[in-house]
């Protein structure tokens, strides 16, 4: 850990990306603090305020603080997006491993795979949660199917170049269970691939979600996220052009943090790049 601090530390702007990623984790963890008032409380008298003292990023056409609600947002996101990450990498590393493990298995199970991919993801996830209907779960498993396909790929090749290890061989050779070589074996040794397409998961299921509840199909409207916050902010784009920038600019600044970190992971972590990072 404390040399991937080092690493991110050597890149300045990767490690400023690590520090607004750990900030945002914060503020959404202690969200009824950093808010200082209630997202969903409606002011007329102070609608489409702009920034000021009393109110850091101005108010929207409800009169609801917009820090507040960028605040929430952002817990939002971290929820949304963990919940994603965590979906797609479970099932996309069982997927995996199993098809590569089991290549009877793998006919049928990469092939599904195969088809989900043909379509573009954001597609895919407005058709699925047009069908399981808009709400938190919903979009976390609408996203997270787009998002496992390509995890599913990407670890069942490498299962597949694990499989023909010598020391998976001499385990099998030695008689241990299936269960036991893919447990302790074969998914350990993909850890590192796995954090690293965590990362990149969380930016582009952030992308999504945003997407889906700007098309007024994803998080249902009461709930503040950023995506949100843009589709009702657009007929104010000239009146009150701040409602859409602090959520936009957060969505800008959450993506470009988590890819610069990312990159750091991925250089750090894949054998591919040691030499080049020294």
């Amino acid at each position: 850990m404390f040399k991937l601090l080092q690493q991110l530390y050597k890149r300045k702007v990767a490690f400023a990306g690590f520090v607004f990623i750990v900030a945002l984790a914060f503020s959404a963890l202690l969200a009824p603090w950093v808010s200082g008032s209630d997202p969903l409380a409606i002011n007329p008298i102070d609608r489409l305020q702009s920034p000021s003292a009393s109110h850091w990023f101005g108010t929207d056409n409800f009169g609801r603080d917009t820090w507040s609600r960028v605040v929430y947002g952002g817990r939002m996101t971290v929820i949304t997006g963990l919940g994603v990450v965590i979906f797609a990498i479970f099932f996309g590393v069982l997927f995996g491993t199993l098809s590569a493990y089991y290549q009877g298995l793998g006919l049928v199970l990469m092939r599904m795979v195969d088809v989900m991919m043909a379509f573009p993801p954001l597609l895919l996830a407005l058709v699925l949660v047009s069908i399981l209907n808009p709400s938190v779960i919903n979009v976390i498993i609408a996203v997270g199917i787009t998002y496992l396909t390509t995890t599913a790929r990407i670890i069942y090749s490498l299962t597949l170049k694990l499989r023909e290890e010598p020391f998976v061989e001499a385990i099998i050779s030695a008689g241990a269970g299936h269960f036991r070589v893919i447990a302790r074996h074969i998914i350990p040794n993909l850890i590192s691939p796995i954090i690293v397409q965590a990362t990149f998961i969380f930016a582009f299921a952030l992308l999504q979600t945003a997407a889906l509840d700007f098309l007024g199909v994803g998080l249902p409207p009461e709930i503040p996220s950023w995506g949100n916050m843009l589709t009702e902010a657009r007929m104010y784009i000239t009146r009150a052009p701040w409602l859409l920038f602090f959520p936009g600019i957060m969505i800008v600044l959450t993506v470009l943090s988590l890819n610069l970190v990312g990159d750091v992971l991925r250089d750090r972590l894949d054998p591919r790049f040691q030499d080049d990072v020294g």
